[in-house]
């Protein structure tokens, strides 16, 4: 399975619960989550990945740089990953 395969299962599921789902796109900074997340009063960034793929140093920096700033940030690489997400948040299917 493909990284793009997860993320449009990610925009789907995310629509489905009531969030909004941006591409996050950073100029001049790379190594930024994939995805923005907002809804049910909370904002968090996803980085996806393809299946048993991990992020790269870089990526892993940046997300590291967003918690120590209290930013929350997912790392998924699957469609299971992605329903486990929307299971631990408030939902519209609640």
């Amino acid at each position: 399975m493909r990284e793009s395969v997860v993320e449009k299962y990610l925009r789907k599921q995310a629509e489905a619960h009531g969030y909004l789902c941006y591409k996050f796109v950073s100029p001049a900074h790379n190594g930024v989550p994939d995805r923005v997340l907002i809804g049910h009063g909370l904002t968090f960034f996803v980085e996806l990945k393809a299946p048993g793929k991990e992020p790269r140093l870089l990526q892993l920096r940046v997300i590291e740089r967003i918690r120590n700033h209290g930013g929350t940030v997912y790392v998924i690489d699957s469609k299971e990953g992605v329903n486990e997400l929307f299971k631990t948040l408030p939902s519209d299917l609640s």
